[in-house]
């Protein structure tokens, strides 16, 4: 007959790594000991394959790292080119610029006699949004001018150009719709927006009045 089991034994208790088993230094030196000489059959059956295989995971590795380095470069080049490229386009705008308002200053006398048409060129071509809008008020200032250099009465330029007909003042309609503009920007102050495209389109308007009459 088997021996009796010891009170609160369990075998499958002490084969866990709870059990006292797996905390004796004697049984953890031995687990260790036999872990390497299997080890080392191992490698000994198969170490060339195993060798081998290493290598070429390690080939394949540094192929992996070597594209992704020279694709690195690449993306660097080709980022510093494009930056290289927009800073020369910068430049050349820049350039561009500073050549125009040279153009405009030199020629200052060409463009028109008229220094108050100058005055509203130089809020028209500023790089402040309100001289954007003081351009239009100067412009439509100067339109007031000719109207009564025409002979239309009215105590403000709205009473002028309702005095007017299409039939002695052609651009009756362009010079309604830039004069709206103009009393929007004055009752509507800074909450009116304006940019500096909408200011040249208005100012355009003007200008072609003012050329038709030989104002400017």
């Amino acid at each position: 007959m088997a021996a009796p089991l010891p009170v609160n034994s369990n075998p499958l208790l002490d084969q866990t790594p709870l059990g006292t088993e797996w905390l004796n230094p004697d049984f953890l030196f031995n687990q260790g000991i036999d872990f390497v000489n299997q080890t080392s059959v191992f490698l000994n059956q198969n170490g060339p394959g195993i060798m081998s295989f290493i290598h070429g995971v390690l080939f394949v590795f540094s192929c992996f790292f070597l594209f992704i380095m020279a694709y690195t470069i690449i993306r660097i080049l080709e980022i510093r080119r494009k930056e290289h490229h927009h800073l020369q386009h910068e430049i050349e705008e820049y350039a561009h610029h500073q050549a125009e308002r040279e153009k405009k200053a030199s020629q200052g006398d060409e463009i028109s006699r008229n220094k108050r048409w100058i005055k509203t060129l130089t809020f028209l071509f500023s790089q402040h949004p309100s001289d954007w809008k003081l351009a239009v008020i100067e412009a439509d200032s100067m339109m007031e001018e000719l109207m009564n250099q025409l002979g239309f009465q009215g105590a403000t330029l709205g009473d002028k150009l309702k005095s007017a007909t299409q039939e002695k003042f052609r651009s009756l309609t362009r010079a309604w719709e830039v004069h709206n503009i103009r009393n929007r920007i004055a009752h509507e102050g800074g909450s009116f927006e304006l940019s500096q495209h909408e200011a040249k389109r208005v100012v355009a308007i003007y200008e072609g009045i003012f050329r038709e009459f030989g104002f400017i």
